[in-house]
């Protein structure tokens, strides 16, 4: 009997991870999400909606798949539900799957994965297989296209509070300082101000809405939220102190009002291209992938801006230069902060 009840339980629990299944017949396609969800407004929700508007599209089954750990084990787990439940590509999005996918790129050789903003690693060394494509950003262009069109907007006096201080969430938060140090330059301003915090998660937390409060009320204008769920919590104080916001990822401008602008990445559009390849019998793993202003792969979303004299022809003339690399924004990782940037204007203050 307690063998018998076991079994249910396993059952009833792969079951709940098998969600929003299209179609009929085998499923195959499968997101494993992160700690987030599918409706995040952010990285997993871009992954969701690629692999949905093809599905859906086409006529394909498929599905996502929650782990209830986030470890290398948990992720395994909800790969080999994945591949039992017929999934032929499987989409990974974060830095967290690293180690599974270096894993299971290995254990299922004939299935392909998407792993998205990371790389698989064996013994903590990259090693992208053949039925693998790893897809990155350039975050610090991103980052770089919001500060500078905070500052030319009349933000003076900024923040920055970051997730966890991953190499894209790094990225994201140099490129904003040296946005803001250009448009500075430009608008002859001798002194911007810049907060800076790595809140340790991308959770939402009481105490990382307490610190973007504190942050308001010292006089921070705009803080950039670059940690998933972190941008609630920033959202919230903004809310309560009649403050700004800049999102990340996708456009978050339907999250709040105070959201003015967000540093995208083109998540959706490149696991839609990735699937669409699947399909059509051009994909090609083992390779890495830069999406940047060149390619289409980072953007503000203009046109649900909340700028209040930054205006289109600003911004096009903006990504203009960042397409040509007359700015040319410094990708570095080595330091947390923008403390190797030599950046003059931007005054940055690390709060730990």
């Amino acid at each position: 009997m307690k063998k018998l009840v076991s079994m249910l339980l396993a059952l009833a629990l792969a079951l709940s991870m098998v969600c929003c299944v299209s179609a009929e017949g085998t499923i195959e396609l499968a997101l494993i999400t992160d700690s987030g969800t599918i409706d995040d407004k952010s990285f997993n929700q871009g992954c969701y909606e690629g692999m949905q508007q093809y599905a859906e599209e086409n006529g394909k089954a498929y599905n996502y798949y929650k782990p209830t750990e986030f470890t290398t084990d948990g992720y395994l787990a909800q790969i080999d539900i994945a591949v039992q439940n017929g999934a032929k590509m499987i989409i990974c999005p974060g830095f967290m799957f690293a180690e599974a996918l270096g894993q299971a790129q290995q254990i299922y050789p004939d299935v392909s994965f998407v792993i998205v903003d990371s790389a698989p690693t064996v013994e903590g060394v990259e090693q992208i297989d053949a039925n693998v494509l790893s897809v990155m950003y350039a975050e610090e262009q991103s980052g770089f296209l919001a500060g500078y069109a905070a500052v030319k907007d009349g933000y003076t006096k900024l923040g920055f509070m970051g997730g966890m201080a991953v190499p894209a969430v790094i990225r994201f938060g140099k490129g904003f300082a040296q946005g803001a140090e250009t448009a500075a330059a430009e608008l002859g301003l001798t002194d911007v101000e810049l907060m800076y915090h790595y809140t340790g998660s991308f959770d939402a937390t009481p105490e990382a809405q307490t610190l973007a409060a504190s942050w308001y009320e010292a006089g921070t204008e705009v803080i950039f939220a670059c940690g998933g769920s972190v941008g609630n919590s920033v959202m919230s104080a903004a809310e309560a102190a009649g403050k700004a916001v800049i999102g990340v990822d996708g456009d978050q401008s339907g999250e709040s009002e105070t959201v003015i602008t967000s540093a995208m990445k083109g998540v959706s559009a490149s696991v839609y291209e990735a699937v669409t390849e699947f399909y059509n019998g051009t994909f090609e793993g083992g390779r890495q992938i830069i999406c940047d202003a060149a390619n289409g792969g980072v953007q503000l979303p203009m046109e649900s801006s909340r700028f209040a004299t930054f205006s289109q022809e600003d911004y096009d003339a903006l990504f203009a230069k960042v397409v040509s690399g007359e700015y040319a924004v410094n990708n570095s990782t080595d330091d947390m902060t923008p403390g190797d940037l030599g950046l003059t204007i931007v005054k940055t203050t690390v709060v730990e």
